[in-house]
């Protein structure tokens, strides 16, 4: 069924009949809420002074059963079974939920093709002879494409003909393959010359890749959201605006000293990588085209003040941009929570269950290296009563 002939038909439901629907897997939610680490666990962790110490600790809490028959603890096991819980209980929501819900859920997993697919064709175009086993491991597991698609893919042969074979015949028929094939329409004349294709991906840098098919992915699931309307509409358009405007900020603070912030590329190139969503989308993104270091983006971003302290803490070192949105995105995602009768408790927990692995793995590298003391630099607390938004 096609996106728009299923929001044309189904519509999700309010307090009258959202639970006939989904009042079973938003349960299934609900408890899977709860499985977060609480502060008092975090402190526990942090106490640790070795990775035994950490599984002991984790044993007491929902991921213990998963990392009970591990004899060996590293920074990659604790990442790699912290997942296998995530998609565990992922995939159990997604085989008892109904549409739109199924297909919301779907959306979810596209983010996480999009990084594979990114993974895989570095890879590959880096090292012909890698192997697909190396890869899989490296994947992530909540964006897994087929093994008979992601050996093609991996097999694909460095040339006209086999780039043109691997978009015809293989990213095509992905679920993101939609994200690929409007890019190559947006970018290439393919016609009959399979050449154009292989020029075309050799020459351009990976990351515009990236970026193009994560902001068509942004604004389709902006979209489908909108199209759901009620709370389920409202609170994504929320969350995922936040995404594109951090996209939006964080590909032109990269850019600076590269060949993208060139001037006569700032429009035709840097403007295009921009989502058409977002509370700076349009006004902001016109300006953030025309900015060329960071005293420009700074002023460019005074009028929108969840964004310029943002910038401000990164330019004075006491935060670093990134772990700054994470914070704003973990606030945002929390109180997603708040509501009832809509879809996007869904897509938080899977972004808040991302953070916690992000924690869980960093304190884990900091025992490893001996750096207890840096423990709190990359830390993003989650349902916390300690955050700094509940405290303001």
């Amino acid at each position: 069924m096609t996106t728009e002939l299923l929001l044309a038909t189904t519509a999700v439901g309010g307090m009258a009949s959202f639970n006939i629907h989904s009042g079973f897997v938003e349960a299934l939610l609900r408890g899977y809420r709860l499985g977060f680490l609480s502060d008092q666990e975090y402190y526990h962790i942090q106490q640790c002074e070795t990775l035994e110490d950490i599984k002991l600790n984790l044993q007491e809490t929902d991921y213990g059963k998963f990392l009970q028959n591990e004899t060996k603890i590293s920074p990659s096991v604790v990442k790699k079974k912290c997942l296998d819980k995530l998609v565990s209980e992922f995939e159990y929501m997604r085989a008892n939920a109904e549409q739109p819900l199924a297909m919301f859920l779907d959306f979810i997993t596209y983010d996480y093709m999009i990084d594979n697919l990114m993974l895989i064709l570095k890879a590959t175009l880096s090292n012909p002879n890698v192997k697909v086993s190396s890869l899989i491991e490296q994947a992530h597991p909540l964006g897994c494409f087929k093994a008979s698609t992601l050996k093609s893919i991996v097999a694909f042969e460095n040339s006209p003909k086999g780039y043109s074979e691997l978009y015809q015949s293989v990213l095509i028929d992905t679920s993101i393959g939609k994200y690929f094939a409007q890019f190559i329409r947006e970018n290439v004349n393919v016609g009959d010359d399979e050449s154009a294709m292989h020029e075309f991906l050799q020459e351009m840098p990976t990351t515009k890749l990236e970026n193009s098919l994560r902001k068509l992915y942004l604004e389709d699931f902006y979209y489908f959201c909108k199209g759901l309307g009620g709370e389920t509409g409202e609170k994504m358009s929320e969350l995922l605006m936040a995404r594109a405007d951090s996209m939006a900020i964080n590909i032109t603070l990269n850019s600076f000293g590269t060949p993208l912030n060139d001037p006569s590329r700032r429009q035709s190139d840097r403007k295009q990588l921009y989502p058409s969503i977002g509370v700076l989308y349009p006004k902001g993104t016109e300006n953030l085209a025309l900015v060329g270091d960071e005293n420009e983006l700074s002023a460019v971003l005074r009028p929108f003040s969840q964004y310029s302290s943002i910038l401000e803490n990164h330019r004075n070192g006491k935060k670093s941009i990134d772990d700054a949105f994470y914070e704003r995105e973990v606030e945002l995602n929390e109180l997603a929570f708040e509501g009832q009768f809509n879809y996007a408790s869904f897509y938080s927990f899977v972004r808040l269950k991302e953070q916690e692995i992000r924690n869980l793995v960093w304190i884990c590298e900091c025992i490893v290296q001996r750096q207890k003391d840096r423990v709190e630099d990359h830390f993003v607390r989650i349902f916390s009563r300690e955050a700094e938004f509940r405290t303001r």
